[in-house]
């Protein structure tokens, strides 16, 4: 298994910044590892809807089956995936408000045998995807 997590601040109101997490035309303009979705992203938000969705990581593209999992408008979305090569993965977007800012934090997870053999590497180039997402999803709303 591999665990990754990033946390940033955003000068941003969390509803603002929940707007632009959910904008899934937009999604690609800030998640650095997003190449498409092959079927529009969710039409609605909802505890257990699915989406698919076209990504890059380590070079490497790989369709996702995602269900989202937990969903809190404005405070906390929690999907789950299954990815090739039996590959799972989780991501959770918490935000928290700060006074007129928010703290956004982005954990995920990766588990299957294809992982332990890379986990290391993956590690380090999700977390690194994870910090650039944030970065760039704040200057969106700041």
């Amino acid at each position: 298994m591999a665990e990754v997590s990033a946390e940033a601040r955003i000068e941003a109101p969390a509803e603002k910044v929940w707007a632009q997490l959910v904008d899934w035309p937009a999604y690609g303009e800030w998640n650095t590892t997003h190449t498409g979705f092959p079927r529009g992203g969710p039409e609605t938000l909802s505890v257990g809807g699915t989406f698919q969705e076209n990504l890059k990581l380590m070079g490497f593209p790989a369709e996702v089956q995602w269900t989202i999992a937990e969903l809190e408008p404005a405070r906390l979305l929690t999907i789950r995936g299954k990815g090739p090569m039996a590959v799972d993965l989780a991501t959770r977007y918490t935000l928290t408000p700060d006074g007129a800012a928010t703290t956004v934090r982005i954990d995920g997870e990766f588990t299957g045998a294809a992982v332990s053999l890379m986990a290391g590497k993956l590690k380090d180039s999700a977390t690194a995807a994870l910090n650039e997402s944030l970065r760039k999803l704040g200057g969106l709303v700041a």
